[in-house]
């Protein structure tokens, strides 16, 4: 009786199917934005794909919740899954408001460094694919791990010399004659190091798991 109980339960590899999903995702809507941020006539299109990935992802957070109401056995504990998946969303929600905020002021060109921290970002959603696949086998790839949420953080830091270097860069640059020009700017690499710092919290989640688990 068991057994047909238990085989009528969602399994454990749902929730790292699901993750997984969410962070190709996150890679497609990275690209997403790095394309806007390329400036010129795709910009809107590329916006337009940006949201529609943000939904498509919204919808695999759905799943998640879902997934940990229904299941009776998990493969860690339900607010680390809860957690994970929040991560994940809310760097994919940070690049589309990166994008609303291109649309609210008409964006069209953009600064080197703005390029660059999006650069920075594709390679954060890329190790966050690499990484939670290790995840359904925590303690033979629990080094992996970890190195893998290093490099994550390492990453996260030259955004940040980014952002304050790109910061300056306006305020003797084009905000000397259009002040304007500073506080869009300023609201865009504020986005952008958001999602930046939210990929840093899907490592940290994830660090936080492997050391609970192994």
């Amino acid at each position: 009786m068991f057994q047909y109980i238990k085989a009528m339960l969602p399994k454990e590899e749902k929730f790292f199917d699901l993750f997984e999903a969410h962070a190709a995702k996150a890679n497609e809507a990275a690209a997403s934005l790095r394309a806007i941020l390329d400036g010129g006539d795709t910009v809107a299109d590329d916006c337009l794909k940006l949201s529609r990935q943000e939904e498509e992802a919204d919808h695999i957070s759905y799943e998640v919740m879902q997934a940990i109401r229904r299941s009776f056995i998990t493969p860690f504990d339900r607010s680390d899954i809860k957690a994970l998946s929040t991560a994940l969303d809310d760097a994919i929600d940070q690049m589309n408001k990166t994008a609303k905020t291109v649309m609210l002021y008409d964006v069209r060109t953009f600064e080197p460094n703005m390029r660059a921290m999006a650069d920075r970002i594709i390679m954060l959603a890329r190790l966050t694919s690499e990484a939670l696949p290790l995840m359904r086998r925590m303690g033979p790839n629990s080094a992996k791990l970890h190195m893998l949420a290093g490099e994550i953080t390492k990453i996260e830091e030259q955004s940040d010399q980014l952002n304050d270097e790109g910061l300056r860069a306006l305020f003797v640059g084009p905000a000397k004659k259009d002040p304007l020009t500073f506080v869009i700017g300023a609201e865009l690499y504020d986005h952008l190091e958001k999602v930046c710092d939210r990929f840093e919290d899907v490592a940290h989640v994830m660090s936080d798991i492997v050391i609970e688990h192994v």
